[in-house]
């Protein structure tokens, strides 16, 4: 099946626009035309009511401005941002507020492949981050379920966590020390890399020079973004509020490139068979659950949830989650990433 003179309803006065999509096929293309409507819809239904459903209740982010400021350069002293505090049960402030609420609130994306997105299946909310979230709440409130989803924009993660809109943001998130400045971190459950994904046949070959004059799209607030205004090979930078914007507008054509975790390209290139990935990472990331500063309590007791997630080897709850939403997208990764605790 094949999507045909879709029209696209520009944002800026511009009237409406015939394009046509890239070739989308089969079961794939009604993945990508799910997480497409859902990224559509995201932004202006900012303040809509919560909808109810198993699996916890959804509400919609707060909606990002279009451009954002990039991350802050890196603290020269902070030298092993992937180092957290040491797991311990306990309960503090954090904790106590999370379990009289009855809920856990957690930011995450419902745009993201495999990793946050609305399965077309059933309608609900998937992939390897929404079940470590389920964890966390099943070992907090004893139950999976006792979830608020708030789907947040890339660039309203550490916004929504300062403003104690929600508890923790488990979102692809790379741990690092400009982020440390606003944010807690647990410890690292997964290693990525900034790649750069192209569609088959382009004449781009990675984070080189073979970006230059072209247009490269990243979501505001990322690493990718800082990467590319640090170095962007000459090539012209186009900034969207959440990630799956970017794989729209290569669609269109719009784009020539995106610059993104290969994480959550690769579940992109699953969605799209025309794009694929090119060159090789050009960095080392680890995601984090992140969490308020102030909350050492939380990010203790996440830790001790992470380090029973990872345990048991290749019958690791770990081990499941990435077998269930990752492994055919993402072969070949052995195990999660060991964790590392500093002192206090």
């Amino acid at each position: 099946m094949r999507m045909r003179g879709l029209r696209v309803e520009r944002g800026d006065g511009g009237g409406q626009v015939p394009r046509r999509l890239r070739g989308w096929g089969g079961v794939s293309a009604m993945a990508a035309a799910c997480a497409v409507t859902a990224a559509a819809v995201l932004l202006p239904l900012a303040q809509a009511a919560p909808e109810s459903g198993r699996g916890g209740t959804v509400q919609q982010g707060v909606a990002a401005p279009a451009v954002a400021p990039a991350a802050p350069a890196v603290d020269e002293t902070c030298q092993d941002p992937e180092a957290s505090l040491r797991p311990a049960g306990v309960d503090g402030a954090a904790i106590a507020r999370i379990k009289a609420a009855g809920k856990l609130v957690a930011g995450v994306d419902q745009n993201s492949f495999r990793w946050g997105y609305r399965n077309p299946v059933d309608g609900k909310l998937d992939g390897f981050d929404i079940a470590l979230v389920k964890a966390i709440a099943k070992d907090i409130l004893g139950d999976e379920n006792a979830v608020i989803y708030r789907a947040i924009p890339t660039s309203q993660r550490i916004p929504a966590l300062v403003e104690g809109r929600v508890d923790i943001v488990v979102r692809t998130m790379t741990i690092n020390c400009a982020r440390l400045k606003d944010v807690a971190f647990s410890t690292a459950y997964f290693e990525a890399g900034q790649q750069v994904l192209a569609p088959k046949g382009s004449p781009i070959t990675g984070y080189d020079g073979s970006l230059k004059g072209r247009k490269i799209c990243t979501a505001a607030g990322s690493i990718a973004e800082s990467k590319l205004k640090e170095n962007g090979f000459g090539s012209v930078s186009v900034t969207v509020p959440n990630q799956l914007d970017c794989l729209v507008r290569l669609q269109l054509g719009e784009v020539d490139g995106i610059i993104t975790d290969n994480a959550l390209a690769a579940g992109q290139a699953a969605q799209d068979p025309t794009v694929k990935l090119v060159g090789s990472p050009f960095t080392k990331e680890f995601y984090g659950v992140a969490m308020n500063k102030d909350a050492s309590d939380l990010v203790r007791r996440i830790n001790k949830v992470l380090d029973n997630y990872r345990a048991g080897g290749d019958s690791s709850q770990w081990i499941k989650a990435y077998r269930t939403h990752l492994e055919s997208v993402l072969p070949g990764i052995p195990g999660p990433p060991t964790p590392k605790y500093r002192d206090g």
